[in-house]
């Protein structure tokens, strides 16, 4: 196992992508000892650590309609937008089993960044015991606002962890690694826009008992945007080793299979041609 950090992006579908590139790594036996994920990062994030190759692929691309988590069907059946029931109980623990084993076991540490509700504010958790709050977790992590209920934990309310803490570099450093690396699900240059001011009334009025959400949510581009910055810094100083699309990203709730597998076999592939370079730089003394 390397020691190093390793952060993982979200962006629902888009997080096929992060996909192909920890199935890469995971099939070239490369372990790296700290792993932070947030929303779909977390999923790919938790499949790392438990050693299941190809499970979050399997988890996130489906040919057969029916087999899918997000869509008209769901939010007619579900009244919400993805069906959080089916990724965070049908499939670990039935359709496609997860390694609890394995992660509950591992030397590796994860932490799966969650908002709180009520502070707006990003909290770092993770459960190796308890597996049903341990997945409650991975759910919190992934709860996008408005489409996807809010997820209680210990009596305290939670969403996406990207409202509030979309790239945790600062938590992964704090871990003191020499070493970090970061896997973006965004195209170089990327940056978030700002709501307009008929968004910021609709979001002020839904989240109107929890101000500090709004406010978190409100304010999430610029703190996306300077963390972007930030890494885009680093990677150029040689602190950093990045890995992000070339090609055209899929929309955050694509469901067409061939693009879905495209977007993972790039993710594999931009892996493929990077890895050589990752481990120089994960080998190289400063």
């Amino acid at each position: 196992m390397v020691q190093a950090g390793l952060v993982l992006e979200g962006g629902a579908t888009r997080g096929v992508f992060t996909a192909g590139v920890l199935d890469y790594l995971m099939e070239k036996d490369v372990w790296l000892s700290h792993v932070i994920g947030v929303s779909a990062g977390c999923c790919n994030g938790v499949d790392y650590i438990s050693r299941q190759i190809g499970r979050s692929r399997d988890c996130m691309i489906h040919e057969d309609k029916k087999e899918s988590y997000i869509g008209a069907e769901v939010l007619l059946k579900k009244h919400c937008l993805f069906d959080m029931d089916k990724v965070f109980d049908e499939y670990p623990n039935h359709k496609y089993p997860f390694d609890y084993d394995t992660y509950e076991n591992s030397e590796m540490l994860g932490e799966w960044v969650v908002t709180n509700c009520l502070t707006g504010k990003p909290e770092y958790l993770d459960e190796r015991g308890d597996r049903k709050k341990f997945m409650n977790i991975c759910r919190a992590s992934s709860s996008m606002p408005v489409i996807s209920p809010m997820v209680t934990i210990d009596g305290t309310p939670y969403l996406d962890g990207g409202i509030s803490d979309s790239i945790p570099l600062g938590r992964m450093f704090s871990y003191g690694n020499d070493k970090n690396v970061v896997i973006l699900t965004r195209n170089p240059g990327y940056r978030k826009k700002p709501f307009s001011k008929a968004a910021k009334r609709f979001y002020r009025h839904v989240m109107k008992n929890t101000p500090e959400l709004y406010e978190a949510f409100k304010t999430r581009f610029l703190n996306y945007n300077q963390s972007v910055e930030k890494v885009e810094r680093l990677q150029k100083e040689g602190k950093l080793f990045v890995i992000q699309p070339l090609d055209k990203t899929v929309s955050r709730t694509e469901t067409h299979y061939d693009k879905l597998m495209a977007f993972y076999q790039h993710g594999y592939d931009r892996m493929s041609e990077q890895f050589d370079d990752l481990m120089t730089y994960l080998e190289k003394k400063d």
